[in-house]
């Protein structure tokens, strides 16, 4: 099964070439249409390939097969099997991952365009396979998973990584690489449409669904990153703008504004090189997101090592898809002409438009500080590192026009706005963003930042709530019931209020973001039967045990908490040392509650039973974790297909 699996993957070289070979063939040729069904056809074989390979390593992986390098590097006889199973724990299986997950969406997207999209299908085709020849190539001659060990084959692996094997991680590597590999799809059909003249509509209307579907996965994988990191890395927070989180923080943010921006020419016929730029834009930062992770150019605790020659090839790649793309651009630059202009900035397409450059703007920053510090070593010869406050100095007044932005855009229509329409659109979220706004000011919050986000977050659920009520009510004034005209205005416009839903997701995870102002954090050596008091909160260090555990060392303390005076939870942070990796681990111990969370961890433990406790006061940041679900459940009311409005509809 392992060599079927190792010589698939080698086969999925020829069988890629040949579909690019029949798809140019089929637009060239008198026999076209048989062209571009064979090479239709050799997509779905190259799939089959890549899924045997998978199968292949899956297997060696299970069978302990520590005769291939990969194999013993993220796996050991006690690790526990679904952690075996996890082939992006390494190197060279997330890649085989990525390359799997790219034949499988090749596959689909043939499959679903098998009559339709005629002209650009050929061009699609040779975009993804071009693609997964590259990665096929790589892991054939570079970085091959089914690679054997070189010298003496142990008779256990290294193992994974101790941090790695938590429930969260099982599922957030792979999620990212649907989000990342599904901008491969609208990317193939902007080329595929460059390539043919086909400038309308058509590439990004037929790739509606694939858009969205790879932006919701890759926001919800930078979710889970987070929760993961708050739950494991006993630092007491989630996102410390590490140059990996922000190599899938970019990609995001370009595909937030392409989604933004697509409207505008669907609606006016505006923005028609903006928008190809833009997801062009966005796939290349998923592969540079990729190349960042693999290279070692910059450090980070979720990459892998230094990749040596392969980061030197990625990157000519990375310049060779950026150059063949902004070349194909270029040259369509006079028939992308615009039909219309903006008529004003007072309109919703002037608030979109300035929504883009807003996220291009942070998307900016992000780039900035993550490649820094290769910047200034290459410069003085030093590396310097730009902490989380120079992002979020820079960061912070952009946020804010966002969030601005995100409350003014549904109030105003398109093409132009009347100060009547405005003043009546805006009474409502405007005051609710004054009274709390006010409220806050009185309660003693002296923070401007904090301030302003929970201001504003106030006046854009103003915004929802108010767009919501009035397309109710007016469905209700036709005689509908109230669950009736919510889920008939659902129905008429699944994309508007879907839209709505993840906006107000936005508003819920800004308010943990604002919390973040008052986080506080203090250290303390305790001894047991010692109290410690800070802020509303009493802990009493009652004893540490020993763990006693087959593949770890260490130890657990138990920690007594009181809340304004009454006993609320007895906590239990751990120290871990294990054997095989030779790693220390903290497990934190976490009181949650709506305002905020109480985070502790055992940084050390003396002989006399005397230990070092690290505490953080998290305010609000479960919003962010709420925000995270509502996020889910919006994206899932713009993605299915719900049925078809009963009646005309008023609104």
């Amino acid at each position: 099964m392992v060599k079927l699996g190792e010589y698939s993957l080698y086969l999925t070289i020829p069988f890629a070439l040949y579909a690019i070979g029949a798809a140019v063939a089929g637009t060239r040729s008198l026999r076209g249409r048989d062209w571009a069904r064979s090479s239709e056809r050799a997509v779905y074989a190259v799939f089959a390939l890549l899924c045997l390979a998978v199968v292949g390593l899956e297997w060696a992986l299970l069978t302990d097969r520590f005769d291939l390098s990969f194999v013993y590097s993220i796996s050991s006889r006690e690790q526990p099997v679904p952690f075996k199973l996890a082939i992006w724990g390494g190197h060279d299986g997330s890649l085989l991952l990525w390359g799997w997950m790219l034949g499988l969406m090749s596959a689909l997207v043939v499959f679903q365009n098998r009559a339709r999209n005629r002209v650009l299908m050929p061009w699609v085709i040779v975009s993804q396979m071009v693609n997964l020849l590259f990665f096929s190539a790589v892991m054939t001659f570079s970085k091959n998973p089914f690679a054997e060990v070189t010298g003496t084959v142990l008779s256990n692996g290294a193992g994974m990584n101790p941090i790695l094997q938590h429930p969260v991680m099982l599922i957030h590597p792979p999620i990212l690489y649907v989000g990342f590999v599904g901008f491969s799809v609208p990317f193939a059909f902007a080329v595929a449409a460059l390539i043919t003249g086909e400038l309308g509509t058509t590439w990004f209307r037929s790739t509606r669904r694939w858009t969205l579907t790879a932006w919701f996965f890759l926001g919800t994988g930078l979710l889970l990153g987070g929760r993961w990191a708050y739950e494991v890395l006993g630092w007491g927070g989630y996102w410390a703008w590490d140059p990996v989180e922000n190599s899938s923080l970019m990609p995001w943010l370009a595909g937030t504004a392409f989604l933004h921006s697509v409207m505008i020419q669907e609606k006016r016929g505006m923005l028609k090189i903006w928008n190809i730029a833009l997801i062009g834009l966005t796939y290349l930062l998923c592969l540079f997101g990729t190349f960042l992770t693999r290279s070692g150019i910059v450090q980070s605790v979720h990459s892998f090592a230094n990749a040596g020659l392969f980061g030197v090839v990625f990157l000519g790649y990375l310049i060779a898809s950026a150059t063949v793309f902004i070349g194909l651009l270029v040259n369509r630059l006079p028939d992308l002409r615009s039909q219309n202009r903006l008529k004003s900035v007072l309109s919703r397409e002037g608030s979109f438009l300035l929504n883009n450059y807003v996220f291009l703007g942070l998307l900016a920053i992000v780039l900035w500080g993550t490649m820094y510090p290769v910047i200034s070593e290459a410069i003085w010869n030093a590396q310097i590192q730009l902490g989380p406050p120079s992002f979020q100095r820079l960061a912070g007044p952009l946020a804010i026009f966002l969030l601005l932005l995100t409350g003014i855009g549904p109030l105003i229509a398109w093409r132009r706005t009347n100060w009547t329409n405005i003043r009546k659109s805006f009474v409502w979220p405007a005051t609710a963003g004054s009274v709390t706004g006010l409220a806050l000011f009185l309660g003693g919050m002296d923070r401007f930042y904090p301030w302003a986000f929970l201001s504003l977050c106030a006046f854009v659920t103003g915004t929802i709530v108010q767009e919501y009520a009035r397309g109710i009510a007016a469905r209700m004034r036709r005689g509908e019931g109230l669950l009736r005209a919510f889920f008939e205005l659902l129905k008429r416009n699944q994309r508007r209020y879907g839209g709505y839903v993840v906006h107000l997701a936005v508003m819920l995870m800004f308010v943990g973001f604002a919390g973040a102002a008052f986080d506080l954090e203090e250290t303390r050596l305790m001894r047991p039967g010692e109290r410690w008091e800070l802020a509303n909160y009493t802990i009493e260090y009652r004893q540490a045990r020993p763990i006693e555990h087959s593949h770890y060392a260490g130890a657990v303390a138990r920690l007594a908490l009181w809340r304004d005076g009454e006993p609320v939870a007895m906590l239990l942070p751990e120290k871990r040392v294990y054997f095989q990796q030779q790693q220390p681990t903290t497990l934190p111990a976490v009181l949650s509650s709506p305002s905020e969370d109480f985070y502790v961890i055992m940084t050390g433990l003396e002989p006399d039973q005397s230990a070092a406790f690290k505490v953080y006061i998290n305010p609000l940041v479960n919003w962010l974790w709420i925000g995270g679900f509502v996020f889910v459940l919006g994206n899932t009311l713009l993605l299915w297909r719900l049925p078809a409005p009963t009646r005309t509809d008023p609104v």
